[in-house]
This record gives C-alpha cells, sequence and structure tokens, in this order.
C-alpha cells in the first residue's frame, strides 16, 4: 500500500500544482455543502481532482476539514471526507451527468439534517436545514467550528510513530493529518499543508532509515522554522479570529507595553498596527509564503524598535532564525512594574470627540504598562466596556453625565476583577508553581477564616487554574473570556488594598 502523502518537492513545500489547489480546497472545506451555484465550480474541482490524483486530493481533503471542523471525531471527519472522493470519483469521470454534482450536493445536504447523520455536529445546523435547496447548503457551507482552546495534538516518540507507521501507513498517515490539522486548525492553510507534508514525509524517510535516530534529528532540525511557524501563526490567528483587527492591534499593543513599559504610545502604536495587518492579510491567505515573510519583516520593525529598551530584546533578536526571535520575543514574560509619572486621562470632550477611540486605547495603554501583570483577557475585557461606554454615552444629548453615571457601575465591576487579576498574575509569573500555589492557600484562608476546607480546595484549584492558562503570553483568548467573563472567577477573597487607576476621567 502506498503512503498516503504529497511529496512532490521532498520537505521543501507545497508543489505548484497543490498551490493551484488550494483555492478549490476551500471550496472542499465547506464539507456539507459543496455546491456555489456554478457549473464551472465543478468543473475547477474535477480538473484539479484530475491533476492532483485520488490520493493527493483525499490528503488536501482531510487537512482542509479537520481544519474546518476542529472539534469534530476522526469518524466523523472519515465520513465526510469519502462523501466528498466519492462525489469526486462519481461525477468527475468523463461522460459524468451534467446534473451529477448537483443531485450529490442536495444528498450531501440532506444527509447533514438528517437526525443520524455521521458528520461533523454543529450548532448551527438546524437552523440551516430550516431552509431549502442552494439557501441550505450556503448556510451549511458557512459553518465552521470555533477553534480549539489548546492544541490537543502530542508528537508521540520516534519509536511509537514508527511502530503506528508500519502497523499502517494509511492509517497513521490520516490519524496524524486529522490530529494536528484539527488542533492547528487557525494556521493558514499553506503553512498546514507544508507542515504536514514534511512531518509525514520525514516519517517514512527516517522509519525506513537503516540509522533512523540520526535521521529524526537532522530531519527535525530542518523543520525547526516550519513547526515554529506553524505554532506561532496558530495563535496568531486564533487571537484573529477571537477578536478581530481592531482589538487585536490593542492586545498587541498592550503586550509590547508590558513588556517594554519605557517604550512610547507613540513608538508601539505602529507596530501594534503592524501586528494586526499581518494577522489580517495572511490568515486566511492562500499565499504560500505569505505568513513567514510578512512575519519576519515585522520582527524585524519591532527588533529595530525596542532593542534599546529592554536588553531581552537584544538577546532575543541577536539570533539570526528571525523565525525564532519573533518566538522569543512571544514567550517574553512581562517587565517589572516600572516607576512611572501619573498619567494625564482623556477629558469627556477627548473621548467623544473624533479621535476618541485612540484617546481610549492612549488610556488603556498606560494602565497595561504601569500593571504589566495584567492578562490579556482583563485587557481585552477593559478595551470592550471602553468601546461599549463610548457608543452608549457618546450619542447622547448629555455625554459627560452619561460617561459619569456609568462610569462609576463599571468601575464598582472592574476594578475588584482588576485587583484579583494583576495580583494573581503577578504572583505565578514570580514563583515556581508549588509555592505559588501555597501562597495561594495561606492567602484564602486568611481572607476566609471560616470556609470549609472543600469550599478553600475549590477555589484554589480554580485561581491556580486561570493563572497557569491566562496569566501566560499565548493565553487562549476565548477560554480565557469565558473564566474571566462573565462568571466571577476572580471575585476578591477578602479586601487587598490596590492602587486601581480609573478607568475614565472624572467630568472636566
Amino acid at each position: 500500500m502506498g503512503f498516503p502523502v504529497l511529496l512532490p518537492s521532498r520537505r521543501r513545500g507545497a508543489s505548484s500544482s497543490m498551490r493551484a489547489a488550494l483555492a478549490v480546497l476551500l471550496l472542499l472545506a465547506a464539507a456539507h455543502a459543496l455546491h456555489r451555484g456554478k457549473a464551472y465550480v465543478w468543473e475547477k474541482v474535477c480538473q484539479e481532482y484530475r491533476m492532483l490524483g485520488k490520493e493527493n486530493f483525499r490528503t488536501l481533503t482531510i487537512i482542509a476539514n479537520s481544519r474546518k471542523y476542529s472539534n469534530g471525531t476522526f469518524e466523523e471527519i472519515g465520513h465526510l471526507v469519502r462523501e466528498i472522493i466519492s462525489l469526486a470519483e462519481t461525477c468527475c469521470t468523463d461522460g459524468a451527468d451534467p446534473s451529477c454534482y448537483d443531485a450529490g450536493s442536495t444528498a450531501l445536504s440532506v444527509k447533514s439534517c438528517s437526525a443520524d447523520s455521521p458528520f461533523p455536529a454543529h450548532p448551527g445546523t438546524a437552523a440551516c436545514c430550516a431552509h431549502e435547496g442552494l439557501e441550505r447548503k450556503l448556510c451549511l457551507a458557512a459553518l465552521r467550528h470555533p477553534p480549539q482552546p489548546l492544541p490537543r495534538y502530542l508528537q508521540p516518540s520516534d519509536k511509537e510513530l514508527c511502530q503506528a507507521f508500519r502497523e499502517d501507513p494509511r492509517e497513521f498517515a490520516d490519524r496524524f493529518l486529522y490530529e494536528y490539522s484539527s488542533s492547528y486548525s487557525q494556521a493558514p492553510l499553506p503553512v498546514l499543508l507544508a507542515s504536514t507534508t514534511t512531518f509525514l514525509s520525514m516519517v517514512s524517510t527516517c522509519c525506513i532509515s537503516p540509522a533512523p535516530t540520526p535521521c529524526f534529528l537532522k530531519e527535525k532540525l530542518e523543520r525547526k522554522t516550519l513547526s515554529l511557524l506553524t505554532l506561532t501563526s496558530n495563535r496568531i490567528c486564533s487571537r484573529f479570529s477571537a477578536y478581530g483587527k481592531d482589538k487585536v492591534s490593542f492586545s498587541y499593543l498592550a503586550s509590547l507595553a508590558q513588556k517594554a513599559p519605557s517604550a512610547s504610545f507613540e513608538d508601539l502604536l505602529p507596530l501594534a498596527q503592524d501586528a494586526a495587518e499581518v494577522s489580517s492579510q495572511c490568515c486566511d491567505s492562500l499565499a504560500e509564503d505569505c505568513m513567514q515573510k510578512k512575519l519576519l519583516e515585522h520582527t524585524a520593525k519591532v527588533c529595530a524598535t525596542l532593542s534599546a529598551h529592554d536588553g531581552r530584546f537584544v538577546d532575543c533578536c541577536t539570533g539570526k532564525n528571525l523565525m525564532e526571535n519573533h518566538f522569543c520575543i512571544l514567550a517574553m514574560p512581562p517587565a517589572p512594574a516600572p516607576k512611572l509619572p501619573e498619567a494625564s486621562e482623556p477629558t469627556n470632550k477627548e473621548l467623544c470627540g473624533k479621535d476618541g477611540a485612540l484617546h481610549a486605547t492612549r488610556s488603556l495603554f498606560e494602565l497595561a504598562r504601569r500593571h504589566p501583570s495584567l492578562p490579556d483577557a482583563v485587557l481585552a475585557k477593559l478595551y470592550d466596556s471602553s468601546g461599549k461606554l463610548r457608543e452608549e454615552c457618546c450619542s447622547t444629548k448629555d455625554p459627560s453625565a452619561c460617561l459619569d453615571s456609568k462610569r462609576k457601575r463599571m468601575e464598582a465591576e472592574l476594578v475588584p476583577l482588576l485587583e484579583k487579576a494583576s495580583q494573581l498574575c503577578e504572583q505565578y509569573n514570580k514563583l515556581p508553581f508549588l509555592e505559588f500555589k501555597k501562597r495561594l492557600r495561606e492567602s484564602l484562608g486568611q481572607a476566609e477564616p471560616g470556609a470549609s476546607p472543600a469550599h478553600l480546595e475549590q477555589l484554589l484549584e480554580q485561581r491556580a487554574a486561570f493563572a497557569s492558562t491566562c496569566c501566560l503570553p499565548d493565553a487562549p483568548p476565548l477560554l480565557c473570556a469565558s473564566k474571566v467573563w462573565p462568571r466571577p472567577l476572580l471575585r476578591p477573597a477578602g479586601p487587598e488594598p490596590w492602587a486601581a487607576p480609573r478607568l475614565f476621567p472624572p467630568s472636566r
């Protein structure tokens, strides 16, 4: 049995024929409903199917659908892939009935809407199935699972890889493509394609090598940059998917402010906007080198701007591999809290002026740089609240009165959240984990002396879980947002003073 993996250019990325097929694979990734209402689309699919061949077409289909339905099971993705391949085999033959594709895609949509559908489940399926015909197909095609909070793929040992490969090469390849593509579903499709292809090529080469250990070492070294690109771009695009361009720009601005608090707003804002532009241009791009090229250009800008502000940037930026330099910057912990003069606050008039969003962003930037331990999820909540406050108040007859009234209520809700999150993450970043839990247990016991041991243990585990996930530089945004709001996971266990800045200025 042949090994079902694309090997067009020996671990150097996708071939030109695969690149040409990437656009088609976005159509195939629609999964439940391939139909787009145009006959020429299916003609194009058949053209690519014939050019790639069944096995390469099948591999690409597994990647695309595992990526799109990242929470589907291996069996569900398998059912879907078999249906797509069967449709291609049936309708792409010479002399196939012109109505073949339309009839096949209709059958797929009917099957998707059946009570015992074998395809990946989605909460939006029922609403789509209330429609008929093309409208149903297009609705089903638009469904996509949210990204996994954290990648679940764990690479086995070299020995385990080879054992699984020898037992059943096809089963091994299919499972790897599914597990890896669903785990890193937000990485751009060309990056994911190159990464999975080179990995399977490595396994197929080294597992039949007379010296597998040095073979794996050599191949892994060759794949290091691509592996880092896959991991990093998945993180970047997950955040972009969750936040959108404007909020991603703020998130990156706050992160840089916490790592280089001596840098000015004018220094950091262009870097944050550039990072958001990289996400916007490359996360959904089919250009083979978009993410790597733009990311490396961005890294060079960060290094040029921030090396003078913090020696840690110098350390990260001295390497010859810019991809490793970027990963080093991403993983950099926040700097110690600096001693800075009191920040000036925007007036209500400025907040409601044409540059109101910029003034609000500058105010939050000043908060982030003075409190470097505030996690991204909390800062993102402040960003949302800031925008909501301006939206609700700036169009009223008396914006200042509205801002003053709503500000008091917001601060009552959010300042305790800021207090607890900052303290928690500061301790987590400073201490070894066991010492962190020990001190956290002691502080909880002092704050709630009458609480039962079971209750204190529950609080301890909640906060330790939050810290170990959400105090990290690459914290998953959607997961951590759910822990911060609306559930009061971080409600204060007792009165602890904290010099919280005003979120918005008093009316002036």
